[in-house]
């Protein structure tokens, strides 16, 4: 039964739910087909013609942005009044708020170096350290670029041959999905709008039109995009009170990009060539903030064996909503910095004998640091706890045997064990 305490949490949280809705943060940053055209047309020679003018008058913000501020300010105030200064609910609620202040503020920034600045405060650098001393992901992306490197053609199977067509896709995604989600209407289909291969939104997946996909990638789709996107959406709309957690500004985004990897990596979905790619978004990234422009970005990814269309789509998704020579979107880190942040997470949390934590990663578009603020609503009745929860995590002894293991491996000295074995590793 909900009190009067619960309407007004769901009230506020209701006022951020449609605060946001008109914020779309990719589609304020798409480029159209003309560019890429152009940039076709000119043979790969010339920076593609895109600053502020550009996005003001091709591509125009659908809301006020200036009014879209102040009303997450209103809200923000109206939350700390209510429910004080020290409420855990309050607390994600207020930091939201702020967070889209933030996105509006880069939104607003479109083509200039402020873009580049605010999108590293939302979604981090590549050069940021995870604890002192501790290597960064422009590290990580050099480490398993050398790796993949040592075991290239070793490992392709039929599994990797591109033979299905977008609409077999959909139809074999469809079908899958439909198992999983035994109980819920789930739509997959064919869209010509999207820079990604696959996309979830809020009860569908959309598959880039065109294309050919192999067994592993629509894998990879149907656990990536629906297992945990798709379910953490629907886990968060099925929240009756704390209904903010089916929406989720950019502190979210990082930890559903980890759960998302992280979950392909505990169910044996991934493969080397989703590493590669995920890793060169973080080289390129970082090229791009140490002052690389479009064409050294589009010419890396075509050295690295990208064709001229992939290497065109995957340099467009690092200058989105920037210009061809001022610096990066860097959203793409999300992937590789969520992952690392959540398989820390659930190995400590093991150690801590934490394990009740785990599930409500999958509440809704959470943020690692509430997680504990989630734990203690479940028990109060003011959150639900997920219903949709990959079986890796569900089944929590057998993830906890795995986490054991991993907490003692990570003290071994690999360059002495590299030492050691080198008479046996010929």
């Amino acid at each position: 039964m909900l009190t009067d305490y619960h309407h007004v949490i769901h009230e506020l949280s209701e006022r951020i739910v449609t605060a946001q809705k008109p914020i779309r943060i990719l589609d304020a940053l798409k480029w159209d087909d003309a560019i890429q055209a152009q940039f076709f047309q000119d043979k790969f020679k010339k920076l593609p013609k895109i600053d502020e003018e550009y996005y003001q008058r091709q591509n125009p913000l659908q809301f006020d942005p200036f009014k879209k501020m102040e009303e997450f300010h209103d809200i923000e105030r109206s939350i700390r009044r209510t429910l004080g200064q020290y409420s855990g609910v309050g607390s994600i609620m207020q930091r939201m708020c702020r967070e889209y202040s933030r996105v509006i503020a880069m939104l607003i920034n479109r083509g200039t170096p402020k873009f580049t600045e605010i999108s590293q405060e939302l979604y981090g650098s590549s050069e940021d350290a995870f604890h002192i001393g501790a290597p960064t992901l422009k590290d990580l992306a050099n480490l398993v670029s050398n790796t993949l490197a040592n075991i290239k053609n070793q490992v392709t199977s039929e599994s990797d041959q591109e033979i299905y067509s977008s609409e077999e896709t959909v139809q074999i995604l469809g079908d899958r999905l439909k198992d999983y989600f035994h109980d819920a209407t789930i739509r997959v289909e064919l869209s010509d709008g999207i820079l990604a291969d696959a996309s979830a939104g809020a009860d569908r997946i959309k598959i880039h039109n065109g294309l050919h996909f192999s067994e592993r990638e629509i894998r990879v789709f149907e656990i990536h995009e629906g297992w945990v996107h798709l379910a953490t959406t629907l886990n968060g709309m099925a929240q009756p009170v704390c209904t903010f957690l089916s929406k989720g500004p950019p502190s979210s985004t990082i930890t559903q990009e980890g759960l998302a990897i992280i979950t392909e990596v505990f169910t044996f979905a991934s493969y080397p060539g989703r590493l590669k790619r995920l890793t060169n978004r973080i080289t390129a990234v970082s090229m791009a903030e140490e002052g690389a422009n479009f064409l050294d970005v589009f010419n890396f990814y075509l050295s690295d064996g990208s064709t001229e269309e992939e290497s065109y789509q995957a340099t467009t998704r690092v200058f989105r909503g920037s210009m061809p020579d001022q610096g990066p979107f860097t959203k793409d880190l999300s992937y590789s910095k969520g992952f690392i942040l959540i398989y820390n997470y659930v190995r400590l949390a093991v150690q801590r004998g934490l394990l009740n934590q785990i599930p409500v990663l999958f509440m809704g578009k959470t943020t690692l640091e509430d997680i504990h603020i989630l734990a203690d609503l479940v028990e109060e009745e003011i959150a639900v706890p997920p219903k949709y929860i990959p079986p890796q995590f569900r089944d929590l002894a057998a993830l906890s045997a795995w986490m054991c293991y991993s907490l003692f491996l990570n003290k071994l000295d690999l360059q002495r064990l590299a030492t050691d074995f080198k008479a046996i590793l010929q």
